[in-house]
């Protein structure tokens, strides 16, 4: 799911685009991280979280996210406005590729970091979701 983020200012004195918790934004921020300096031909990714819940924003160039809910159901998106978030949700397997050289791509978690929210085996996860 995309979500817009409103931008406030004008081109003569720039932009800011606000991200607030549980306002624009459909859950409370734990953890920020961001990807940069990814080398163009590069996947990134391939997991799902059992809990977890994320916005991704390429702040800068663009990449495309391929989501995968495990059901024969994919979806591409490509993010390329630094005003629209893609929500990944729990249990959807996700891979950036595509990266443009100068793509930064922040995230934003409804938690922090723990490896046993991680499904990184993409049969474990299918099995998950049939349950």
């Amino acid at each position: 799911m995309i979500i817009n983020l409103e931008s406030k200012g004008n081109e003569s004195t720039g932009f800011l685009t606000p991200i607030e918790s549980l306002y624009n934004l459909p859950f409370a921020i734990k953890r920020i991280y961001y990807i940069h300096s990814i080398p163009t031909q590069l996947r990134r990714g391939f997991h799902a979280h059992l809990n977890l819940k994320q916005c991704l924003i390429a702040i800068n160039g663009s990449c495309k996210v391929l989501m995968d809910y495990g059901n024969d159901n994919k979806k591409t998106y490509e993010l390329n406005n630094k005003t629209q978030g893609l929500i990944i949700d729990k249990m959807i397997w996700h891979e950036m590729y595509d990266f443009c050289d100068n793509c930064i791509l922040l995230a934003l978690a409804d938690d922090y970091y723990k490896e046993s929210d991680y499904v990184r085996d993409y049969q474990e996860f299918t099995k998950l979701v049939k349950k």
